[in-house]
């Protein structure tokens, strides 16, 4: 009768440890799809998703809106701000 060694008592730690790296690498994976996905979607919902390029002039001119609406900067120094984040440069005046 023919023995083999598949069937007696052969060695295979090789592939053994091969399934073993292979199932680690499988469930690595799909647990960082699966947080991934949570992730994209919990942002989303609560808003965090990126502003779209360009949009932060606008953040940056309602702020500056409101500084003044507070009286915290004076009509000159919004309107040279202003110009500046419009990208109208710098405005030379006196001094």
């Amino acid at each position: 009768m023919m023995q083999y060694p598949y069937y007696n008592g052969g060695s295979h730690w090789g592939l053994w440890i091969l399934m073993s790296l292979a199932m680690l690498v499988f469930w690595g994976i799909l647990a960082w799809a699966v947080v991934s996905i949570v992730r994209h979607n919990n942002a989303h919902r609560e808003g965090k998703s990126e502003p779209p390029p360009g949009t932060g002039g606008s953040d940056a001119l309602r702020i500056l809106d409101e500084r003044l609406a507070r009286g915290e900067i004076e009509t000159d120094e919004y309107t040279r701000r202003r110009d500046l984040l419009r990208g109208g440069g710098l405005s030379t005046g006196p001094g």
